[in-house]
């Protein structure tokens, strides 16, 4: 089975650095993976965060589509609890009538950011609110104009109408997120880098690919997303990913998430106004060099059956990232070409 490599890129900014630079960088990693063979390149969506700058991956997305020609440029992914779906499918099929085919949207379950955020995003009353299945099942129909008589927004056309629109895709960490992309038969992608417990993991994808129901895919698309470093040296790799790590708050209410830095994590605890614990914990990021993470990757392939994995590299010194996705991709064409 071959293997797909993409990127996720969460626009870090560093100490020192300006958003400018955090996203000049971004800009520079779209153009090097395109250059490498990457097969697509997405990017996220936070909120109120102090690591991350990417708070409205639509606008970025059409920058990026400028700077590149091949290589597929998406949202890993568009937060849809915020927003209208009509307006996310109006966004994304300007994007997908600017860069035909070219064009990916993620959809994420998570709030992207705190409290606060998740309010001035969402001013309606709670109860008003739709689920994130409904907002899913509304989005489909605008992308596909498939709304039919009786039903609410029958003869709402979105525009501009592009020759192909986005590929739809669901990101999670569960078997709920699973059962939602299975029921509406599109692609599921699973976040090893944020729940990296492995029996979750086999259990989601068995249960997408059980419960698939055929959509406009023919068949289950399960992809990995995982954490990623590639050194010259074990040590060296080691030292890199020490730099990494998860913040888990785990709420009174029996919710957990995983937030960027502690921090922020407080921030949250606070803003929830209910009784919390934080935890500090090393990342799961596969480092090694490239002959060690090539091995690794290759046998969590086999072992979750996935076609393709999206990488993403929590290093901070931005030509060092750029090394390690450089040496990711070497390891796999010296494996093509052996």
């Amino acid at each position: 089975m071959t293997l797909k490599l993409s990127i996720l890129d969460q626009s870090p900014i560093q100490e020192g650095e300006t958003a400018a630079i955090a996203f000049q960088h971004t800009i520079a990693l779209a153009k090097k993976a395109e250059e490498l063979g990457y097969h697509r390149f997405w990017v996220s969506e936070h909120h109120d965060l102090d690591h991350v700058v990417g708070s409205s991956p639509e606008v970025l997305i059409s920058h990026l589509l400028a700077k590149t020609e091949r290589i597929r440029i998406g949202s890993g992914g568009v937060m849809l609890q915020h927003y209208s779906p009509y307006k996310v499918a109006e966004n994304f099929h300007v994007l997908a009538s600017l860069a035909p085919g070219r064009v990916d949207l993620g959809i994420g379950r998570a709030p992207g950011g705190l409290p606060l955020s998740t309010k001035a995003l969402q001013p309606d009353e709670v109860t008003t609110r739709k689920t994130l299945a409904e907002k899913l099942v509304e989005l489909e129909r605008f992308l596909h104009d498939e709304w039919k008589p009786g039903q609410p927004f029958y003869g709402l056309k979105v525009t501009p109408t592009p020759p192909q629109p986005a590929d739809l895709f669901l990101l999670g960490t569960s078997i709920a997120s699973a059962e939602l992309a299975a029921e509406r038969g599109i692609p599921y992608v699973f976040a090893l880098f944020i729940n990296h417990e492995e029996a979750d993991c086999l259990s989601a994808m068995e249960t997408y690919r059980q419960q698939f129901r055929i959509g406009k895919k023919g068949t289950p698309e399960a992809i990995l997303a995982l954490s990623v470093i590639v050194a010259d040296t074990e040590e060296e790799a080691e030292q890199l990913a020490a730099e990494a790590k998860i913040v888990k708050i785990h709420l009174n209410s029996g919710r957990t998430l995983t937030l960027t830095s502690l921090k922020k994590a407080e921030e949250f605890g606070q803003q929830s106004a209910e009784p919390y614990k934080i935890e500090v914990k090393e990342a799961n990021v596969i480092r090694g060099t490239k002959e060690s993470v090539r091995n690794t990757l290759i046998d969590l392939q086999h072992r979750y059956q996935v076609g393709e994995m999206i990488v993403t590299t929590p290093i901070k010194d931005f030509q060092k990232r750029l090394y390690s996705y450089e040496r990711l991709r070497e390891a796999f064409s010296e494996l093509t070409v052996s």
